[in-house]
């Protein structure tokens, strides 16, 4: 939904960017490299150190490096099967790391193990849900169903973090993050669902 509905705005945002970095001679992949590298370094040296806010900031200026890589792809009119094997591979990398640093602040100086379990479930959950998709097409099914989408994932942990680095209640870190987790494992379950439906629809070999 948050993809759809903040598409066009981020596209009239961040053209004029991509087009300059093109004109620099950037590619989309040095882009997806290097946003991804900036949201792993700030979520595994800001957060274990327990500076919540100040990594979520840091994070949050290199993530939107997933919309800038796709914004440049389209204006080279470059359909890249590797391109875009490369950023779904990062997208994981990131979000591994995301809940990772969580997960070790909150086992360690943060002394909260209920958060730290929910954010590693979360990391579970969340690689399983992209799992399940990338699965079912090579076997030549869909799967893009499901309620937690990548963009809300990202959007409400960051602005939770951020926030409880400023002093919101841990408390509401760790409903957002026991939240995420239900919403990936149902994604989970809608997702096998479907695919068995497909399954079944298909003509036996004896037909």
């Amino acid at each position: 939904m948050l993809n759809r509905h903040a598409r066009g705005f981020f596209t009239a945002l961040f053209t004029p960017l991509a087009r300059w970095l093109l004109r620099m001679g950037v590619s989309p992949d040095a882009v997806t490299v290097i946003g991804t590298a900036g949201v792993v370094v700030g979520a595994l040296v800001f957060f274990p150190l327990g500076q919540l806010f100040w990594g979520t900031l840091f994070i949050t200026a290199f993530i939107f490096s997933d919309v800038l890589d796709g914004i440049m792809a389209r204006m080279q009119d470059v359909k890249s099967r590797w391109g875009n094997f490369l950023d779904s591979t990062l997208d994981r990398i990131a979000d591994g790391a995301l809940f990772a640093g969580l997960a070790i602040w909150f086992f360690t100086g943060g002394a909260d193990t209920p958060i730290a379990v929910a954010a590693m479930l979360c990391l579970v959950l969340g690689m399983v849900v992209s799992y399940a998709r990338a699965k079912a097409e090579s076997l030549g099914f869909t799967a893009n169903v499901g309620i937690a989408e990548r963009a809300e994932r990202l959007v409400s942990v960051l602005v939770v973090t951020g926030l409880t680095g400023l002093g919101l209640p841990p408390v509401v870190l760790l409903a957002t993050l026991v939240l995420l987790a239900l919403a990936s494992f149902i994604t989970v379950v809608q997702r096998v669902l479907s695919v068995r439906r497909q399954a079944q629809a298909e003509p036996s070999p004896a037909d």
